[in-house]
C-alpha cells in the first residue's frame, strides 16, 4: 500500500509509476518496454523494504535512481517537478551532479555516451539561460 500526503492509502501499481513516468518522456526515445522494467525496479525496490504501506514520498525516491540511468532530459522533467524546481538554478545545480557523476563514470571508461549527453544537455540549458543574470 501506498501512503499519500492526504492520508489516503492505496494499493501500489506499477501502472500509475508508468502514467507518471510517460509524460516526463514525453518526445524523448524511450519506449513502452522500457518503461515497463523502469516501472518493475521501482516495485522490486518498494518490496524489498518489506513494509506493509509505503509513504508516496519513497515511491518518488524510488523513480528517480532508474529513470535518471534511462533517460536524463526525462529524469530532470521528473525531478523538477517532484523536487519542486523553482529557478534555473534548480536545474543548473541539478545537471551539474549529472555531469559529475557521468564524468566519474566516463573516468572509469564507462557511460562516455552518458557524460556527453550530460554535457549537451547542460550546454542547452546554458543556452536557455541566455546571458540572463543570476537571480540571488
Amino acid at each position: 500500500m501506498v501512503a499519500k500526503r492526504s492520508g489516503v492509502t492505496e494499493p501500489f501499481t506499477r501502472d500509475k509509476i508508468v502514467r507518471g513516468v510517460q509524460r516526463a518522456c514525453q518526445g524523448r526515445p524511450v519506449d513502452e518496454d522500457q518503461l515497463a522494467m523502469l516501472a518493475q525496479r521501482v516495485e522490486e525496490t518498494i518490496r524489498a523494504r518489506g513494509l506493509a504501506e509505503v509513504p508516496s514520498h519513497e515511491v518518488g525516491l524510488a523513480i528517480l535512481g532508474p529513470l535518471r540511468d534511462l533517460d536524463e532530459v526525462a529524469y530532470l522533467r521528473f525531478a523538477s517537478v517532484y523536487r519542486g524546481f523553482e529557478s534555473l538554478d534548480d536545474f543548473e545545480k541539478e545537471i551539474t551532479a549529472l555531469r559529475g557523476r557521468y564524468a566519474e563514470d566516463a573516468d572509469d571508461g564507462e557511460h562516455a555516451e552518458r557524460a556527453e549527453r550530460a554535457e549537451h544537455v547542460a550546454d542547452g540549458a546554458n543556452a536557455a539561460r541566455g546571458g540572463r543574470q543570476e537571480r540571488r
